[in-house]
């Protein structure tokens, strides 16, 4: 397995970390450990209104990876409840506005359109997936969890994520090859 931290500190930028990150090649599995923003459908149709209205965003996208995921309520004593990927292909049509503002990677699960194929080679991005039915155990994988946006869309709300060894595997390369 490649092992793959992202750090969000001065000791590494973002530029060398895009770098490294997108040499990853199609089949390769990653343990991730870094941060994770959590969006579903409705986040997404909200932050492309707000890309269209040129407002502020909830983050920036820049070099952020974003998890298709809307966590279940959180059990006690823990940090996240089961967090599993949904289907990729319901947010297609909302890739391309995210990827110029330079969105570096997505995590979800299933296929992608041709389309979305193509703007991952254009944009020089990443697609991944993640084991689909697994949701508790990826859960374990979480260390920290914060709000960000959109309380009010619940589980679909946007969420930071700080994981650790999080298993992923590169489904379509920033040079558009697919498993």
């Amino acid at each position: 397995m490649i092992r793959l931290v992202k750090r969000f500190s001065n000791s590494m930028n973002k530029h060398s970390l895009r770098e490294k990150f997108l040499k990853s090649r199609c089949g390769s599995e990653i343990l991730f450990t870094g941060i994770i923003y959590t969006a579903r459908d409705q986040a997404h149709k909200k932050i492309v209104a707000l890309i269209k209205k040129k407002q502020k965003l909830p983050f920036d996208l820049a070099d952020q990876i974003i998890y298709y995921c809307g966590p279940t309520g959180t059990p006690k004593g823990k940090i996240i409840g089961s967090c599993g990927p949904t289907t990729s292909s319901r947010m297609d049509e909302f890739v391309e506005p995210l990827l110029k503002k330079g969105l570096l990677g997505m995590i979800g699960k299933g296929r992608r359109s041709k389309k979305v194929h193509e703007l991952i080679k254009k944009y020089r991005a990443i697609y991944f997936i993640a084991s689909s039915g697994c949701g508790a155990l990826l859960a374990k994988k979480v260390i920290s969890k914060e709000l960000i946006a959109f309380k009010e869309l619940g589980p679909e709300a946007i969420y930071k994520l700080k994981v650790v060894d999080f298993p992923l595997i590169v489904a379509i390369d920033s040079k558009g090859k697919s498993i």
